[in-house]
């Protein structure tokens, strides 16, 4: 779970803001007890997403990757009054997790999670003209980080704001080719982003309780370029 510093601080930082919540306490012990991977995103960077969205002034999110349903919450919540957020996850089991989980925070009605491939759930909102949603996050299997990118911005508009989770992974996407497939999937997406015309993108690296890693950030400013 990474460096004691590290998480040392994220729990110092996370105490400022008092107890542990509840809903959100309980979204990763369900998620546990579940046989879950534990992959969600650390409360501080929950945070963040959160305030991201609020920022940003969200009505519509689009995630990839719902696991527990741990980030969903965290994003649900910024939404006004309104809004809406379309989650996608290819596992059922982990869905109806995520759902128990969504239910609990009390924001089922203004989240949806969708079953199935990515890929195909995305071809299939682009076809049906879905969107321009506000605000993509992007938390799936690493290898096809780049379609899921594509389809993003499809789906956005100019002023969208794209987040994209895990693109540093302990600094390997910085030591060249690797055997794994999910650093490479990762390259393969921070080298698309960095030269994509469509896009003003940023890297942030991050360290905390899950070690070090990052995220990337994009907003469209032309998707027709």
């Amino acid at each position: 779970m990474g460096d004691t510093p590290y998480a040392d601080v994220d729990d110092y930082l996370e105490g400022l803001f008092g107890a542990p919540d509840r809903v959100l306490t309980a979204a990763l012990e369900r998620s546990d007890e579940a046989g879950l991977p534990p992959i969600s995103v650390s409360p501080a960077l929950g945070r963040y997403l959160h305030v991201l969205a609020l920022a940003h002034g969200a009505r519509s999110i689009l995630e990839i990757g719902t696991l527990g349903g741990y980030s969903t919450i965290w994003l649900a919540r910024a939404l006004p009054e309104g809004g809406r957020l379309l989650s996608l996850e290819y596992e059922p089991r982990h869905a109806e997790v995520a759902r128990r989980n969504v239910a609990d925070a009390g924001l089922t009605d203004r989240v949806e999670i969708r079953v199935g491939r990515a890929t195909d759930s995305l071809d299939e909102l682009t076809r049906a003209g879905a969107g321009p949603f506000d605000m993509v996050f992007i938390d799936a299997d690493k290898p096809p980080y780049t379609e899921y990118f594509e389809f993003a911005v499809r789906l956005g508009r100019p002023g969208t704001l794209i987040v994209a989770d895990n693109v540093i992974r302990d600094g390997k996407v910085a030591r060249g080719p690797s055997d794994d497939a999910a650093v490479t999937g990762v390259q393969r997406f921070n080298a698309a982003l960095a030269r994509d015309p469509r896009v003003a993108a940023a890297f942030v690296q991050q360290v905390g309780a899950k070690g070090h890693d990052g995220m990337a950030l994009a907003v469209i400013v032309d998707p027709r370029r």
